[in-house]
């Protein structure tokens, strides 16, 4: 076997394009049903596209699990809000007169749930997933996490971020000891002082901000306002730089029984997939906007130009209120429908790409004394992540 395993990309705009665009229109035509079967095709696609050492992952979970899973948290939710927030709001109101200590109390009480949900779906993740027809898996922990994450947060917020390399190397830490392939478990190492280095651009950023502000505040409005626009930009390059660099050097010091991993994805090539692809997603909006629009109103004007003796300001209140409701409706799902699809043609493909062509295993002797784990039912699936829509890998 070869030292080093290189990594393939073989995933196309053309098929992704179709893919994305057809899940989508069923996705809408079945009231967002087809969602649970249009996320597992677009994991297949993904998952099969990178190649580590010429084997492709394989994505196997199902759709119906997906459903299943998130009616079952849907139905945790709305007695969390029905009952719960119900009785804050009551407690709330008898002793303070207001209903501000309700809200409150609800947010930090709804914030573990995020937290257990977004461990719960990566488990979920791994637990369909396969190399080499080896099963991926992860331990039970999500409550624990839970509580670990808060009380990152809260340790962060108190020192103003300048312990969030500390925050993000720990969960880390707990998320990957926890990762098994097959019999072997992952391991964590390094430092989290090592993420602190790429973390000292977003904070210089946020450093200019805050002069641009003084600047400003003190009369000088030219040069604060420029100190400002460039701490801005700064600060969204920073912020970029610190997770690429993160991924980075938490990736190379990630190990599986003696295999090891090299990473090196560039910042400037990421930011550059982030500007270009969302910013022509924009653009490709506008341009639909413009044109229904146009479409709209030639409708309306029964394909006759616009002349002086047509009061514009009165189209309006001619239309019948049903040609509205379905131009509004129309506009509104071409727009989830194309920005979900461009976003995964020109943001999600090429950083998928990016990331794994930049990947490498090293030593991978060690892969053939690995064995094969038990499959984990996750009998919930990633409902939660899906019923709090925080996201969970696509």
């Amino acid at each position: 076997m070869a030292s080093v395993l290189e990594t393939e990309y073989v995933g196309r705009r053309r098929p992704l394009f179709r893919l994305a665009l057809v899940s989508s229109l069923l996705t809408v035509l079945t009231l967002g049903i087809y969602r649970f079967w249009m996320k597992t095709r677009l994991r297949r696609f993904y998952w099969s596209s990178i190649r580590p050492g010429g084997q492709p992952l394989e994505y196997v979970g199902e759709p119906m699990e997906k459903l299943l899973g998130f009616l079952i948290a849907v139905v945790f939710l709305a007695f969390y809000i029905g009952i719960v927030n119900l009785l804050l709001m009551f407690v709330s109101f008898s002793f303070f007169n207001t209903n501000l200590w309700a809200y409150a109390l609800s947010f930090v009480g709804i914030v573990p749930i995020i937290f257990y949900a977004r461990y719960r779906a990566r488990r979920y993740i791994l637990a369909r997933t396969r190399w080499r027809g080896i099963r991926f898996g992860m331990d039970q922990g999500a409550w624990s996490y839970a509580w670990r994450a808060l009380v990152h947060w809260l340790v962060t917020i108190l020192s103003l971020g300048l312990l969030w390399p500390r925050m993000t190397f720990w969960l880390e830490k707990y998320r990957t000891d926890r990762t098994w392939f097959g019999s072997e478990k992952m391991q964590q190492g390094g430092r989290w002082q090592m993420l602190y280095r790429p973390y000292l651009v977003f904070l210089a950023g946020l450093v200019t901000v805050a002069i641009g502000g003084v600047v400003t505040f003190q009369g000088n409005v030219v040069a604060g306002g420029g100190l400002i626009v460039f701490g801005v930009l700064l600060t969204g390059y920073g912020l970029v730089h610190y997770r690429v660099h993160a991924f980075r050097l938490m990736t190379n010091t990630k190990n599986i029984g003696g295999i090891g991993f090299r990473s090196r994805p560039r910042p400037w090539r990421v930011l550059r997939v982030y500007s270009m692809g969302y910013g022509l997603a924009v653009l490709a909006i506008v341009a639909l906007l413009t044109g229904l629009g146009v479409l709209f109103y030639m409708a309306i004007l029964g394909g006759q130009p616009v002349g002086e003796d047509v009061d514009l300001t009165l189209i309006g209140d001619n239309v019948p209120w049903w040609v509205n409701t379905v131009f509004a409706m129309v506009t509104y799902f071409s727009l989830f429908i194309l920005w979900g699809v461009l976003t995964h043609v020109l943001v999600t493909l090429p950083l998928a790409r990016h990331y794994a062509e930049t990947l490498e295993i090293t030593a991978p002797a060690g892969l053939s004394g690995i064995k094969q784990r038990h499959r984990d039912d996750m009998e919930h699936a990633e409902g939660f992540a899906e019923a709090l829509d925080v996201g969970a890998a696509i």
